[in-house]
């Protein structure tokens, strides 16, 4: 596979398997040889991977293992890329040819990294495999800054893993965010103090912080989790990839300020929400949480009213005129597929990418912390993230063509992500080639029961991609 194919390749595979396969290792090593033997990638007797991984190849497999729990009332099967998915991709990997293998995840800096661990099982299961095949490497956290909240206080442990492992690399005017980049600093990222992306964002310089061991993969395999996500709509393939950058501060997530002035943090205008946001940056720049109970007072009763007034969206960007989460998140996919080890891009991809998606038990509602499982029965793969996440809106039942994040990947711009537009993706299932609308209605999936508040807009899917 030649590493520019991914630009070219609009063929997204969907293979059915239900739940059960979680708990049965043979059956979910038939569906992945299945989806490797029409993807091309392997023949099925020689395992999913088998024609794809260089001899002698670094591999990174990157999950989804954003949060320990479910914030909400809802199991744990929604929020990660399921373990058994995770062991089996590593399997068979394992059986191609390739030199070293290790799995590696950014998690949001909230998550207990070793309770995830503990209670996915995958902490016992990297121990024994490391110690019996010298070519598996473990798992990585890549985050450099975790956090908890005590009483309220968010506590902060900064530098968790040393600069040297990462390379900074800075998009400039070629970054998807310059269009949206004022002199005033307006974005902004949840618990965190806004000054920190005053430095990393602002005209002319957007920067990024990423996992050398990404960069020096020569194959990475995306595991995402699908899931609706209350900023973005989606994060499947796309969404996936900020998982590869070490803090926090280089993430605009929105912009303060609501759609009727300069930001898209809510739509409107509401002099409620600015207030609370401003007493948020307030908050947010003390470096030792003192300000927390300073501010409790003020915030209560602003954020009771907003309740009482029936708000749903909020203040941090939930809604589908979120118009900063998308950039960012396709800023991160173009340094994954043309990004050098020395912080710089090529104008040719510089690796292979692989995606593997988990929607057997996907998620819908108020993702990507608190989704409520939805059984959809169906594992998604491509080499074109892009196309990828149009398939799997569409599956989520989303119209893809109003997803910012879906579409903006298939835009011209420098270091692009796809040279086809979303009418040409095309699904494969059981070998058979068809649009995307006949493969969901072929898999008979299931219409979403909850969509976040602020994404009600994009129910629906499109005729794009229709027989």
């Amino acid at each position: 596979m030649m590493f520019s194919a991914f630009l070219d390749n609009n063929t997204v595979v969907a293979e059915q398997a239900e739940a059960s396969v979680y708990e049965n290792p043979e059956q979910l090593i038939r569906a992945l040889r299945s989806v490797g033997r029409q993807m091309g990638w392997g023949n099925g007797e020689s395992g999913t991977f088998a024609g794809v991984i260089p001899a002698g190849a670094s591999v990174l497999v990157k999950p989804n293992l954003v949060m320990h729990q479910n914030n909400g009332p809802w199991t744990f099967d929604a929020v990660i890329t399921h373990p058994s998915l995770v062991r089996a991709t590593v399997s068979e990997l394992l059986r191609t040819g390739l030199s070293e293998i290790h799995v590696g995840d950014a998690p949001i800096q909230s998550c207990n990294f070793e309770h995830l661990l503990g209670r996915s099982g995958l902490g016992s299961w990297a121990t024994d495999l490391a110690a019996r095949e010298r070519r598996f490497t473990g798992i990585r956290d890549f985050r450099r800054t975790i956090a908890s909240f005590e009483d309220g206080i968010r506590v902060a442990e900064e530098d968790k893993v040393d600069l040297r492992h990462y390379a900074l690399f800075d998009l400039g005017r070629d970054s998807l965010l310059e269009p949206v980049t004022t002199e005033e600093p307006l974005f902004r990222v949840t618990c965190y103090d806004p000054k920190f992306l005053a430095k990393t964002h602002s005209p002319g310089r957007h920067q990024y912080l990423i996992a050398k061991d990404v960069l020096e993969a020569d194959v990475v395999v995306n595991l995402p989790k699908l899931k609706m996500h209350k900023k973005a709509g989606i994060t499947n393939a796309l969404k996936n990839l900020v998982g590869i950058n070490g803090n926090k501060e280089y993430l605009p997530h929105h912009r303060i300020g609501g759609s009727e002035g300069k930001g898209d943090c809510y739509p409107g205008k509401s002099r409620v929400k600015e207030t609370i946001e401003r007493i948020y940056d307030f908050q947010n720049a003390s470096p030792d949480g003192s300000r927390t109970r300073l501010v409790a007072p003020l915030l209560r009763p602003l954020v009771g009213w907003l309740a009482i007034a029936g708000d749903e969206t909020g203040i941090e960007g939930s809604w589908s005129g979120n118009d900063t989460v998308w950039r960012m998140s396709l800023d991160l996919n173009r340094i994954l597929m043309y990004g050098r080890p020395n912080g710089t891009m090529a104008d040719v991809p510089q690796r292979i990418v692989l995606h593997l998606c988990d929607g057997i038990i996907a998620g819908q509602g108020n993702g990507p912390l608190s989704p409520e499982p939805f059984n959809l029965n169906v594992l998604l793969a491509g080499e074109n993230a892009a196309a990828v996440d149009f398939a799997g809106a569409y599956f989520l039942g989303l119209n893809p063509m109003k997803v910012p994040i879906v579409t903006g990947a298939f835009g011209q711009f420098r270091w692009p992500l796809a040279s086809f537009p979303p009418e040409r993706v095309v699904a494969s299932l059981n070998g058979q080639r068809q649009s995307v609308a006949e493969a969901a209605r072929a898999l008979s999936l299931p219409a979403p029961e909850h969509v976040p508040a602020g994404w009600v807009s994009v129910l629906g899917q499109t005729s794009v991609g229709s027989a």
